[in-house]
């Protein structure tokens, strides 16, 4: 029945949501792997992986939504609370540019105060100040938080964004996209329909957008695959009224040493393997057939398991990122550190692919040497 299932999305059927189930907890992982890889080397450049000379910057870390999993959040008032100045900001993004960087991936937290105002200035001094930059910032959460602080609606707060400069919306805050999770883990946080309909009306608007998921949460391979037909589902509504949509899928693993919620009951048996990282990344490579790129994730999995995510299913290592204050606090920074681009290269070309630098929606900007 499996190996049926497998031949099926060969030859370009869709995976259904029970079959899919049964593959994901019956398929052996060589035979799950192979056909992800197999798969991706159809859609893509199967020579080449790509990644992306970027950087992460957290403008700020006052956050009201008290996320379990969060070690990165302040609470207000408390003394190690920030807001970044324009300095900061520009010393930052001047950093980016000397390294050829296209991007910025700029997020905080769920601030009580920021408002609308005060993000549509920052834009525009950034489109002005570093214009060789592309910008994509927030995550629906934090879109959320500001529609509501104006009175407005989401679309109207990212049409008003986008018009000051905002050129992506990222995928942040999925976690499992499902309630019952995100019940347990962030009681406050944006729920499931909430996510889908900001990355649905930046889609319409035209934004760069991707989606990601975050398995570790003891959550059921069911909620699993479920988070996947939600992402499924939108690609496609998506692709068919507008032709835009998800540029890609992250997933990773939960990290959650050093937060509020490792230090509770509900800790025991959470996180998830290496080996079911992979599996996962293989599995969504099947299952997500509308999707085009499926990015690996170093700073969660480390250098050697994204690696492997490039015969999983995978065709890119994501980002620089030059720094990270989410992820890292989060597992007492044994999780995430700088990738200089050498070194990505030389992952990249390890692995046996030939590396070439991209922007936000995957246009190649530099190709490297071929593998010998």
């Amino acid at each position: 029945m499996v190996d049926a299932i497998l031949n099926r999305a060969l030859e370009g059927e869709r995976v259904s949501f029970e079959d899919g189930l049964r593959l994901y907890e019956q398929a052996d992982p060589s035979a799950l792997a192979a056909a992800a890889h197999e798969l991706r080397s159809r859609r893509t450049d199967p020579r080449v992986v790509t990644y992306l000379v970027d950087r992460n910057v957290n403008y700020a870390n006052e956050c009201v939504t008290d996320c379990l999993f969060c070690a990165f959040y302040r609470p207000p008032g408390h003394a190690q609370a920030y807001v970044l100045s324009r300095d900061e900001l520009s010393a930052k993004l001047s950093e980016l540019e000397e390294i050829g960087g296209t991007r910025v991936l700029m997020q905080g937290g769920n601030h009580p105060s920021l408002r609308l105002e005060w993000f549509e200035e920052l834009l525009r001094w950034m489109r002005a100040a570093h214009p060789t930059i592309e910008i994509n910032a927030f995550s629906p959460s934090e879109i959320d938080q500001v529609a509501r602080l104006e009175g407005i609606s989401v679309r109207a707060t990212l049409e008003r964004l986008q018009s000051a400069g905002l050129a992506g919306l990222p995928g942040g805050g999925a976690e499992i996209l499902d309630d019952d999770v995100r019940r347990r883990i962030s009681p406050k946080k944006l729920k499931v329909e909430g996510w889908l309909d900001a990355m649905r009306t930046a889609q319409e608007l035209g934004l760069a957008t991707s989606a990601s998921m975050v398995i570790g949460w003891k959550e059921t391979l069911e909620q699993r695959v479920g988070h996947l037909d939600r992402l499924r589902s939108l690609q496609d509504e998506s692709q068919a009224s507008h032709g835009n949509g998800f540029s890609a899928f992250i997933a990773w693993t939960a990290q959650i040493e050093q937060t509020p919620l490792g230090r509770t009951r509900l800790a025991r048996g959470m996180g998830a393997s290496p080996e079911e990282y992979l599996r996962l990344v293989a599995f969504a490579r099947i299952y997500l057939d509308s999707f085009t790129h499926l990015q690996a994730s170093w700073p969660t999995m480390g250098e050697e398991v994204a690696r492997a995510a490039l015969h999983a299913g995978a065709d890119d290592f994501g980002s620089t990122m030059m720094e990270e204050n989410v992820v890292s606090p989060a597992s007492g920074g044994k999780t995430t550190r700088r990738l200089e681009i050498e070194r990505i290269c030389a992952r990249i070309q390890e692995a046996g692919f030939t590396p070439a630098q991209r922007d936000t929606r995957y246009k190649i900007l530099h190709m490297h040497e071929p593998v010998a």
